[in-house]
């Protein structure tokens, strides 16, 4: 409120002036030199004292500390620079990449014992090689997305996947066939062919193949910078492309990993000689209990943190197959070397047709 009296003006103020980063909000019944000074709301700006509106920030730009100025948002993905759970999840996966290698090592070394031998070596090996790449398909989810790593991260999961259930599911069956077939006169025996399992393992494994290549070809994945789901953060991601595409893939996978654990549940009694279900039991109730848990952990994060949950996943249920069907392979070959004979085996197998 100003007042002149003769050649000098008196002014009056009922309020302080408000700074950069905040605006004027007049006081209902007051004058007009009387206001209360609110903070810009998020977003927004202000860059001179007594303004009486903020300015809204563009899309691409985010308020600094005090609401002074507008700044480029930063962008959020799993960097190589900087990241420690990049670092952490580097580690890990070169770790057990190795590690999946060496038994592999161990499995081609002694190819030739009866515990490789049985029970499929091929589906083994290639058991062993499909858990290999699912490490490796780690390393598609660091870095920054592009479109090729977006296309190739969920198919080739899918794929790597699919390819190991598909090995597991077929010597679960292949477990139950010899133990039919072990019994006096069984027509099993014509079953019992390696043919027969890998045929199982290469159908199962084709239709994920052909799931993926109709996605990639109808609506496939590609790298988009998602703006509006965190404040301040531009989240660089894989948008999906087709959503129901990446459900009828997981879906999928899970169909094969829930019948390999109901016949290896209903097969995991069987005498010792084919007491491989018991193993692959075990691993699949994990591997099942990993993707359940995921699913809901997956869509209640987001940005850099949801693709972590994944790649948890990834390695979680890898290490499971490794681990729980491999491992005790790896025991007997190494450290066991008597048990790994044609006339052990063969003894347990006498014993077992006289008790049936």
């Amino acid at each position: 409120m100003e007042r002149s009296l003769g050649p000098e003006t008196l002014k009056s103020q009922c309020s302080a002036n408000c700074p950069p980063g905040y605006r004027k909000v007049p006081q209902n019944g007051a004058p007009s030199c009387c206001y209360d000074c609110v903070s810009c709301s998020e977003g927004e700006v202000s860059n001179l004292t007594d303004l009486e509106n903020c300015v809204i920030c563009p899309d691409y730009k985010w308020p600094n500390h005090g609401k002074t100025l507008c700044l480029e948002k930063p962008h959020e993905f799993l960097s190589y620079e900087g990241d420690p759970l990049t670092l952490i999840f580097n580690v890990i996966t070169l770790v057990l990449f190795l590690i999946s290698l060496s038994m592999l090592g161990i499995f081609i070394s002694f190819r030739d014992t009866p515990v490789v031998k049985a029970n499929n070596r091929n589906l083994s090996f290639l058991l062993l090689v499909s858990i290999k790449l699912s490490f490796l398909s780690v390393f598609l989810f660091l870095g920054r997305p592009v479109d090729i790593t977006c296309m190739l991260r969920q198919t080739s999961f899918g794929i790597t996947f699919s390819t190991s259930v598909s090995c597991i599911l077929a010597k679960t069956i292949m477990v139950c066939v010899a133990f039919k077939a072990s019994k006096p006169g069984s027509s099993w025996r014509k079953w019992m062919g390696p043919k027969v399992a890998n045929y199982i393992a290469f159908v199962c494994s084709v239709i994920q193949i052909v799931i993926s290549v109709i996605w990639l070809v109808i609506s496939p994945p590609f790298a988009e910078e998602n703006i509006h789901s965190e404040p301040g953060i531009i989240i660089i991601q894989c948008n999906e492309g087709s959503v129901v595409a990446f459900y009828i893939v997981l879906s999928y996978m899970g169909l094969l990993a829930s019948v390999s654990f109901i016949v290896a549940f209903l097969a995991r009694t069987l005498p010792d000689s084919f007491n491989e279900a018991k193993y692959i039991t075990f691993s699949m109730l994990l591997f099942c209990s990993v993707w359940i848990t995921m699913i809901p952990a997956y869509l209640s994060t987001k940005g850099k943190y949801m693709v972590a949950v994944e790649i948890f996943a990834i390695i979680s249920s890898s290490c499971g197959l490794l681990f729980c069907i491999f491992l005790p392979k790896c025991y007997i070959i190494l450290l066991k070397p008597e048990i790994n004979t044609k006339q052990y085996l063969l003894g347990n197998k006498q014993k077992i047709t006289e008790s049936l």
